[in-house]
């Protein structure tokens, strides 16, 4: 992997000189070893050839603390009279190139996505992405209920991208139904770690709360400390006049 430090903003009134960190992976292999430095997939650019990441307050559940919790079990019973099914399967066996299934993940990005960003150029960008490995597919009969796209390797999963039915969104809660199947699923394969996404301002921390075992990568490591984790989401909805560091150096003791 090869790690790149890229100038962003500057302030010499209070001597702050920022850096975005990006990582850029060379083979298949570093996936676990580059989520675990705190690194998530970046997509934002279609035009770069590489498959690029970039560091962030990522979330993560650490499978040996996760337990179901009651509102995990509230949310499987509603969902039941469903009779859901998934099925994982890897990227080179399932048919990206099928119309429904594209237009079943953009028609969710239109309503959901911010800005819509998942346009056909970016979805076909994601979809060839060599990180992208498995799709999981949510059904019964003929209906299609979601997809998932994952990332896996050794032994962690990333839940990248979610798309569902938003029909269900409020009566069902599907949404956060298949992200706890996903979890549930790879703590009976065994797996260590599933990768959640970030977490920044209060609205993120629904991952959190529905999840045991959750922890945040805080620039250094990974921190269990929930309550900081709350504090530093609320803080993100305010105007800041300093890095953290020259705010609170107590945290970096």
């Amino acid at each position: 992997m090869r790690t790149i430090f890229s100038e962003y903003k500057t302030d010499y009134s209070s001597y702050t000189f920022s850096y975005a960190v990006y990582c850029i992976k060379e083979t298949q292999k570093e996936l676990a070893d580059i989520y675990g430095r705190g690194f998530l997939p970046y997509t934002g650019n279609t035009s770069l050839e590489d498959d690029t990441f970039y560091m962030a307050r990522s979330l993560r559940v650490d499978l040996q603390n996760f337990k179901s919790s009651s509102e995990n079990r509230r949310v499987d019973r509603k969902i039941e009279p469903l009779a859901i099914q998934m099925q994982i399967q890897e990227k080179k066996d399932f048919n990206l190139q099928d119309e429904e299934f594209q237009q079943f993940c953009s028609h969710y990005a239109e309503e959901r996505f911010s800005g819509g960003s998942m346009q056909a150029e970016r979805l076909k960008y994601v979809m060839e992405r060599e990180m992208l490995t498995h799709i999981i597919s949510f059904y019964s009969g003929d209906k299609i209920y979601g997809y998932v796209f994952t990332v896996m390797e050794g032994d962690m999963l990333h839940y990248w991208f979610s798309f569902y039915d938003t029909e269900y969104m409020r009566s069902h809660s599907l949404g956060k139904w298949m992200m706890w199947k996903v979890i549930d699923w790879a703590q009976e394969q065994q797996l260590s770690h599933v990768y959640i996404g970030t977490c920044y301002k209060e609205r993120s921390l629904y991952k959190v709360r529905d999840h045991k075992g959750a922890e945040f990568f805080d620039g250094a490591r990974w921190n269990t400390d929930v309550s900081l984790l709350k504090e530093l989401c609320k803080s993100d909805e305010e105007e800041k006049n300093s890095d953290l560091f020259k705010s609170r150096p107590e945290m970096y003791k």
